[in-house]
């Protein structure tokens, strides 16, 4: 199961998170500046992508910022990585 569920279509998996700067595994790209929004179980999530660089596998790693985030989903997102 994926992390984050797109609001536009598609998933993605949190790769790093360092303060607000994330990096996500994606099935979907996204331009540099794109403002996404998406969902992690029920809570929105929103990012501000850096870009992205496809991977061999057909997959996206995409870089960017959460926005608006608040300590609750950062803690949230980061008990992924400790897991």
């Amino acid at each position: 199961m994926s992390h984050l569920v797109w609001a536009k279509g598609g998933t993605a998996d949190l790769v790093s998170l360092e303060g607000e700067a994330v990096v996500l595994r994606s099935t979907t790209s996204a331009p540099p500046g794109a403002r996404l929004e998406a969902k992690f179980g029920d809570k929105p999530v929103k990012i501000k992508s850096y870009g992205t660089h496809k991977e061999a596998d057909g997959t996206f790693t995409l870089k960017g910022r959460l926005v608006d985030a608040n300590r609750e989903l950062r803690d949230a997102l980061a008990a992924l990585l400790e897991a």
